[in-house]
């Protein structure tokens, strides 16, 4: 379908692309990726006309379209969310004007027997088959589909796209380009201004897309969930796996570890023919051997090794200040920016050692929790109170203001950094793609990309017990992820995210706030256990939604009733659930008889034992999460039983 032909791209001297070739093929599923800089978004610019290569060629064969997602695009801001975007069935709107016109022509004229009378007649059925073909039946119920996928509310339709910010109006792009069905997708970071309910609609979309997919991301889930192909691009050349990211991971460990031992024997032969070269060079009895290895180096194709893997580097967050067992309590909180009501009514309470993620839908409140939270913004309903000794580190998703522009990169860090981390601060900007001259460039010319990913580095260097970070990981590639996540499980305080990066959140966070629908929703579980609690959230209430439309007919089971399948699968979540609360009961048994005995001691205790209370303290704590762990399983069974 597209063809890559050895093609070279090089800029005043220095090579980015050497003779590259691959090719893209109808249905592929393709995630492109390589470090930043390494020239992922500009093969799709190549690809799609933008940019010209120094030598070689694209080829396309003519049928072939392109449906193209920039990270960075212009959009217009001259009307409503809807009919902006209908703009995507252009064709299938001037058909439908050339329809309207053929069809009033014909009921107009009188001639029907002659020759123009029947070619008028075979147009308009030509103009209705391609008018279905393309989508025009529908055109409406896709558009509804397509937007409401993608986060919009039904209530949105009508709105100016002047409204919108920026990362809604790219959404409104994304959702043009994937009306028009083009042949093949090429998004450059298409879920960096989604959240994850869309990320995860979109996933569904492009796995079961008819065209091909070719895609630069820095999520991983997205990538494995998405992609059966994986091209790397590495020092100038591609590398093509048959496989999702995962399994390219391994299989890039594998080609590495050989292609260190090919360069590492290179360059021991290169060390030896150099010696013998100086040693020699000046006997005539071994002129002709001197000249035979001179010749060998010359022809020697050099083997390059990409600079070593950076998230091996073990950098920490400092060790987290002594602060209270309660870090912070929410008591009926709410935000209201004038008639708008952002969300009310949170109320829980985030203790010493709590690692959170803050999810939802974009506008629903999490940033605004946490300007609240920092102390940034007040709250129009109830409190939050900030327990005793508690230092806040923020992370913003606006870095601008919170650093002084006339410093370099390097002083950023140096002014912060204390004690034998100051060693090690070339290792931690680079770690944050910060290399070479780069470190000496004054924060004022930096990128708003640029400036995030400093930001974080230079939080990484002072203490905090309380962290609060805000999409941490928009601008950063997959190593400087994989640090920060590192260091964001070794860090001993409190952690609040708010991030839509599925992969990132697992394994760090033990609880979900999720906001919607103006509330807050608690879930004690890691991210992939909010998923899957929410899937089926959505099932109840799809069902309590249909339930009063649904009409019996004899090829559809009557209301109230369920199908073999449906029965099926409902038994399979009824033993799931029962086993949980089975399990639940047996561990509340041996906690109950664990804390009696401790009761028992106490009450003969002839001293004070700080170890046995603390341990006692401890199974109270895990006897009341239990215990609410039981009712939420409990309600959980009543709903599906119901």
């Amino acid at each position: 379908m597209i063809s890559i032909d050895n093609l070279s791209v090089s800029f005043g001297g220095w090579t980015l692309f050497d003779n590259i070739s691959f090719l893209i093929n109808p249905k592929d599923r393709i995630g492109l990726v390589g470090r930043n800089g390494a020239g992922k978004s500009t093969i799709l610019k190549l690809i799609v006309g933008e940019q010209q290569p120094t030598s070689g060629a694209v080829t396309r064969n003519g049928e072939c379209t392109i449906g193209y997602l920039p990270q960075q695009m212009r959009v217009a801001d001259t009307t409503t969310l809807l009919d902006e975007t209908e703009k995507a069935f252009e064709e299938v709107l001037g058909i439908e004007a050339e329809i309207e016109r053929l069809t009033k022509e014909i009921a107009e004229r009188t001639d029907y027997e002659s020759a123009e009378y029947e070619q008028l007649l075979h147009r308009l059925n030509d103009e209705n088959d391609r008018y279905h073909i393309l989508g025009g039946d529908t055109r409406d119920a896709d558009i509804e589909k397509t937007l409401l996928g993608l986060g919009f509310r039904r209530d949105d339709f009508d709105k100016p796209t002047s409204q919108f910010s920026g990362g809604w109006r790219m959404r409104i792009e994304l959702a043009k380009l994937l009306l028009r069905r083009p042949s093949i997708f090429l998004l450059d970071e298409p879920t960096n201004h989604l959240d994850i309910e869309s990320i995860q609609w979109l996933e569904d979309y492009l796995r079961n897309y008819n065209g091909a997919v070719l895609l630069i991301s820095h999520d991983r889930a997205f990538l494995d969930n998405v992609t059966t192909r994986t091209i790397e691009l590495s020092l100038g050349k591609i590398y093509d796996y048959k496989v999702p990211y995962s399994q390219f991971v391994t299989l890039r460990a594998e080609r590495r570890a050989q292609q260190l031992a090919a360069y590492q024997n290179q360059q021991r032969l290169i060390e030896k023919s150099e010696e013998f070269i100086e040693r020699f060079r000046y006997k005539p009895t071994k002129s002709n051997q001197v000249q035979s290895r001179i010749k060998q180096l010359d022809k020697l194709e050099r083997i390059d090794v990409e600079e070593e893997d950076l998230a091996t580097l073990n950098i920490k967050f400092p060790p987290a200040p002594r602060s209270g067992q309660i870090v912070a309590d929410i008591k009926g909180a709410g935000k209201a920016f004038g008639a708008h009501r952002v969300f009310s009514g949170a109320e829980f309470t985030i203790h010493k050692g709590d690692k959170i993620a803050l999810v939802g839908r974009n506008g629903e409140g999490k940033t605004t929790f946490a300007r609240m939270l920092i102390g940034e913004i007040e709250p129009s309903e109830g409190e939050i109170k900030i327990g005793a000794n508690v230092n806040i580190g923020y992370y913003a998703q606006n870095q601008d203001d919170l650093m002084n522009g006339e410093f370099t990169v390097y002083d950023t860090l140096d002014r912060v950094a204390v004690g034998d981390i100051r060693t090690r601060l070339r290792d931690i900007l680079g770690a944050f793609l910060f290399r070479g001259e780069d470190i000496d460039k004054k924060v004022k010319v930096l990128s708003g990309g640029e400036r995030s990913r400093l930001a974080m580095a230079r939080m990484m260097l002072e203490p905090h017990n309380l962290l609060v970070l805000d999409e941490p990981t928009n601008h950063m590639d997959m190593r400087s992820k994989d640090i920060l996540k590192a260091a964001i499980q070794k860090f001993d305080g409190t952690v609040i995210v708010v991030s839509h990066d599925r992969e990132f959140l697992d394994g760090i966070v033990d609880k979900v706030y999720e906001f919607r629908d103006g509330g807050v929703h608690e879930y004690l579980g890691g991210i992939y256990y909010f998923l899957e609690k929410r899937k089926l959230e959505n099932l109840h209430e799809v069902e309590r939604k249909a339930a009063p439309e649904t009409v019996a007919t004899k090829s559809e089971p009557t209301a109230g009733k369920l199908s073999y399948e449906q029965k099926k699968e409902q038994e399979k979540v009824l033993r799931k659930i029962r086993k949980t609360i089975e399990g639940i009961e047996s561990e509340l048994g041996d906690i109950e008889k664990q804390i009696a005995a401790f009761d028992e001691q106490f009450a003969v205790a002839t001293s004070y034992d700080a170890e046995s209370y603390r341990r006692y303290d401890d199974l109270k704590r895990r006897y009341d999460h239990l215990m609410h762990e039981w009712e939420k399983a409990n309600y959980e069974l009543d709903i599906v039983q119901s």
